[in-house]
């Protein structure tokens, strides 16, 4: 299963200039460009606030690991 392909992307901008006219087309890819570019800069920012929050639990992790108090070797008396 391949994408669309040069055939496909041609058919679909004859399909835009029909719908649109030619005039209008600038206009749409600009604002396409935008909310693409929103877009990635949206899932970029969920994404470094998912890695920062993995990063936090980790430490939590360590911290806990490395700070437990010694086991006690005394005897309970029989």
């Amino acid at each position: 299963m391949g994408g669309i392909g040069t055939t496909g992307v041609i058919l679909l901008v004859l399909v835009a200039l029909l719908l649109f006219g030619p005039n209008k087309l600038p206009e749409l890819g600009r604002a396409f460009g935008r909310t693409l570019r929103e877009f990635k800069s949206g899932a970029k920012d969920i994404m470094d606030d998912h890695d920062k929050k993995d990063s936090r639990q980790d430490k939590v992790i360590e911290v806990s690991r490395t700070e437990q108090p010694a086991p006690d070797h005394k005897r309970l008396p029989d």
